[in-house]
């Protein structure tokens, strides 16, 4: 048994590491898609500010990694092709 003092009296160290939480693929599946669609949806402008499209050119790519490798690929493709068109849109 430990008979130091606990620092600030919090139990650092002796609580049990529980799991980490793994994402949700099903939930990650409805953001990917919902995004997609976003973006499929833009005809003459850019669905989003620049912040945002360069958040979504990012983090859609790292989130697919959560789904199936042919899933992911595919969903990717399909966004890097809408990022292409969005980029032209907001070059013009």
């Amino acid at each position: 048994m430990n008979d130091q003092p606990k620092q600030l009296g919090f139990d650092l160290g002796d609580a049990p590491e529980s799991p980490p939480e793994l994402p949700d693929p099903e939930a990650i599946r409805e953001k990917l898609l919902a995004t997609l669609s976003q973006a499929k949806r833009a005809l003459d402008t850019s669905p989003w500010d620049e912040r945002t499209f360069k958040f979504h050119k990012v983090v859609f790519p790292q989130m697919a990694n959560w789904l199936p490798d042919d899933e992911a690929d595919q969903l990717r493709f399909e966004f890097a092709q809408e990022v292409a068109r969005i980029e032209l849109l907001m070059a013009a």
